[in-house]
């Protein structure tokens, strides 16, 4: 089994706000080289 990690790490510029982080996971699964299977997007924070 494959596996690929990445940090993402994004600021905002007040407390709270939305990113649309589909391009970044995006460019992480092509890097990644993995064609099937799942992706886990976890969030450290919230």
């Amino acid at each position: 089994m494959k596996s690929y990690r990445k940090e993402l790490w994004f600021e905002v510029p007040a407390r709270r706000g939305f990113i649309n982080i589909t391009p970044q996971v995006e460019e992480c699964l092509r890097e990644s080289r993995i064609t099937q299977g799942l992706i886990l997007c976890n969030a450290k924070q919230i």
